[in-house]
């Protein structure tokens, strides 16, 4: 099964030294055991572009689709043998980056 791990933060590239060499070795710990498939930070809200090409509209909006305060600020993708390993990966990430995390099962 794959699952999306998505990071909760308030702010973009604010995690410390201490927060980087923690999700560093989350990192290698995921490849290692063959859960890793992709992981990546995410630019703030403010710098997306929202784009409805529905019917071939062609609209094209600056800054995020919701306003809010919190957001995902970077994911993991990972592959687990169960819906529980997947919760224990989810728990693990957000320790590593000490921010609340996401956890949703991927289709397909």
């Amino acid at each position: 099964m794959r699952f999306l791990i998505a990071v909760i933060d308030d702010q973009s590239n604010s995690a410390s030294g201490d927060e980087i060499a923690a999700i560093d070795a989350f990192n290698d710990q995921l490849q290692a055991n063959d859960h890793w498939i992709i992981a990546c930070g995410i630019y703030e809200p403010e710098q997306a572009l929202v784009i409805d090409n529905r019917a071939g509209a062609g609209v094209f909006t600056d800054g995020p689709l919701h306003n809010v305060a919190e957001y995902m600020s970077g994911f993991w993708l990972i592959k687990a043998d169960s819906e529980e390993q997947a919760r224990e990966l989810a728990a693990q990430g957000s320790k590593a980056c000490n921010r609340k995390v996401e956890l949703r099962k991927l289709h397909g």
